[in-house]
C-alpha cells in the first residue's frame, strides 16, 4: 500500500472525516497541513488545481481527489 498524502487544515471537520476513515482502514498516509488562508495554499493548488481541502493524492492509484464524501467513497472502494 502506498504513498497517500492528505492535504488538510487544522480544525476542518471534512478533513477530520477523511483522516478518521484512513485510520479506520489502517491506511498509512502523510498529512500535509495547509495554511488557513486560501490565497496561501499554493501547494494544494499545484497538485489539485484548486485551493479547497481536504485533498488526497494516492500515488499508487494515480488519483488526486477533493471533497470528503468522494474521498471516503474512493477509500472504501480501494482499501476496505
Amino acid at each position: 500500500m502506498g504513498a497517500i498524502t492528505l492535504y488538510q487544515l487544522e480544525g476542518c471537520p471534512y478533513c477530520e472525516r477523511v483522516a478518521d476513515r484512513l485510520d479506520e482502514l489502517d491506511v498509512d498516509y502523510e498529512s500535509n497541513w495547509v495554511e488557513s488562508f486560501h490565497s496561501e495554499r499554493d501547494e494544494v493548488k499545484r497538485v489539485s488545481g484548486q485551493r479547497q481541502v481536504p485533498v488526497i493524492v494516492d500515488e499508487d492509484a494515480g488519483v488526486t481527489m477533493a471533497e470528503s464524501e468522494r474521498i471516503v467513497d474512493f477509500l472504501d472502494a480501494s482499501y476496505a
